[in-house]
């Protein structure tokens, strides 16, 4: 059964244009060794240069792989790509693996975490110093956990039929925050569906005494009903300074607001810290998050950057381009973290947020009852029972997502119609399943595999890293697409030391003007 409306009938009336929608994936992991301990070394020199090449990078840590798609108008174009650049970079890394698996791998102490490091010039050395003051503020451990982060965007000409007023940019920027509104509703969804990381190593949890967490094994640690971990209190969420923060998604002119406020108001506990340390920077500044990206959100407004330009001024100069999810686990499962089937119903869900009715969240912009949703179903989406809250009424969670899906299934057999498939339809069915079976969810599949043999998630992790990492290693690069990949490495090696060569500031200099773009007085 599938629910019609405004929104989807007008979708239905102009099928053409849902071949428009474009899809990109970033997806992290981590290097490890052959025991599944972090990886030491540094970014290996045949995968390039972290700082310029353009689809292989490094997030947090030296040893945290960004692998970045393009832009594609189909998921097979997409997850094709992102195979081609795992089987390139499996090949290359020798003795070491990707770690298939959010929660992080064997980690050293807190000093021996390598910070990503990007050369000398004034943008990497901006984007090193940037990655100490997570360290500061969040700890080293905590920045190693990896994800998947899922981009789309709709053609323009979709925002003037969904009735979205303005002109193009205005129209563009409230058609994609009206998204993000009903992605925040429904988004604990998706953590029930695709959620899988259930639990977590011991060594990651350090020494802390006060948890909730259930011993499964001696080396690890869980939550018997937890969907995502990582995307709990013990992961992203956990941090005085980001709780406080509360944007709003009503309208790009509050969200822009907030976002400078915490981008230029200092922290306490940061201002103790300060930005120098024996004479060496180790923070940018001391505000409440030291640029843009440091807020910890499941989605996020985004618009294409140029070199040192801020991301709060693309998007007030130029609006909202796309959106990034940034929610999903990997997928461990999958040698490349995430499957076709997922990518589907990403496709149909965030369609569905864009289409349907998204009145204004209440309350200055922030929906309590979306947050505490997700909140509830990270930890607990799997409990018999469980009862959400949808507009002030409780629901349990499998009725409302079986409501959902049966919704979202509606823009599932749009896509299948105008792109001449059924990966969409098949999806969504494999998703009600997963919603009258909680069994066959990522985090309830996982935790009966560690039962099942005995292993704990580290010994688990490492098998399927392995795996995978064979399987990759099976199906090498023609030797055309295997140049290609070693140009591009070599090229940004070139381009790096030209912005090295090019620097005419020294960095102190260059930090003040970028702090200067938004306000920010010279430390």
């Amino acid at each position: 059964m599938t629910l019609s409306s405004a929104g989807h009938t007008t979708l239905a009336r102009n099928l053409p244009l849902l071949r428009g929608i474009l899809r990109g994936i970033e997806k992290e992991s981590l290097r490890v060794d052959v025991q599944g301990a972090l990886a030491r070394t540094p970014h290996p020199p045949q995968l390039g240069a972290a700082l310029t090449h353009e689809h292989i990078t490094t997030d947090y840590s030296e040893a945290l792989l960004e692998l970045i798609t393009g832009t594609h108008d189909s998921t097979e174009s997409l997850l094709r790509e992102l195979t081609r650049t795992h089987r390139y970079v499996a090949a290359q890394l020798g003795n070491e693996l990707l770690w298939n698996q959010s929660m992080p791998a064997l980690l050293p102490s807190e000093a021996d975490i390598p910070i990503a490091w990007y050369g000398t010039s004034n943008t990497g050395m901006l984007k090193h110093v940037y990655r100490r003051g997570l360290a500061e503020r969040y700890s080293k451990a905590m920045q190693c956990i990896a994800g998947v982060h899922y981009n789309f965007s709709v053609p323009e000409a979709l925002w003037a039929l969904l009735g979205m007023k303005g002109d193009d940019t205005q129209r563009r920027s409230r058609g994609y925050m009206a998204l993000i509104r009903n992605f925040s509703r429904y988004s604990w969804l998706l953590m029930y569906l695709f959620g899988a990381s259930p639990a977590v190593s011991r060594s990651f949890m350090r020494n802390a005494s006060r948890h909730a967490l259930e011993t499964l094994d001696p080396d690890t640690l869980h939550l018997p009903y937890a969907t995502s971990l990582r995307m709990s209190d013990l992961g992203y969420q956990n941090n005085k300074a980001q709780a406080e923060l509360q944007l709003c998604y009503n309208d790009l002119e509050t969200f822009l607001a907030r976002m400078y406020t915490a981008v230029t108001t200092p922290w306490p506990a940061y201002e103790a810290i300060g930005t120098h340390r024996n004479g060496e920077w180790i923070q940018l500044n001391t505000n409440i998050i030291q640029i843009e990206n440091e807020y910890y959100s499941s989605i996020r407004p985004k618009r294409t950057t140029g070199r040192c330009e801020r991301p709060i001024s693309a998007l007030a100069e130029r609006g909202v381009q796309y959106i990034e999810v940034r929610c999903l686990d990997i997928d461990p499962y999958s040698p490349i973290g995430i499957s076709t089937q997922t990518a589907h119903f990403m496709d149909a869900f965030l369609l569905f947020c864009a289409a349907e009715d998204s009145a204004l969240f209440p309350d200055n912009g922030f929906c309590v009852n979306s947050h505490s949703n997700f909140k509830t179903v990270v930890k607990e989406g799997r409990k018999p029972g469980l009862v959400l809250i949808d507009e002030g009424r409780s629901i349990s969670l499998q009725d409302w997502g079986m409501q959902l899906v049966n919704r979202i299934a509606g823009y599932a057999t749009l896509l299948d119609n105008a792109l001449g498939e059924t990966g969409y339809g098949d999806a969504i069915e494999t998703q009600r399943k997963k919603l009258c079976d909680s069994a066959l969810t990522p985090s309830a599949r996982l935790l009966a595999d560690l039962r099942d043999s005995g292993l704990s998630l580290h010994d688990f992790t490492l098998r399927q890293s392995q795996e995978h990492s064979a399987a990759l290693k099976a199906q090498p690069l023609d030797p055309e697409t295997q140049r290609q990949y070693a140009r591009a490495a070599r090229d940004s090696i070139s381009q790096q030391a030209a912005l090295e060569a090019g620097d005419t500031i020294d960095f102190d200099g260059y930090v003040a003007r970028y702090n200067q773009a938004l306000g920010i007085p010279r430390p």
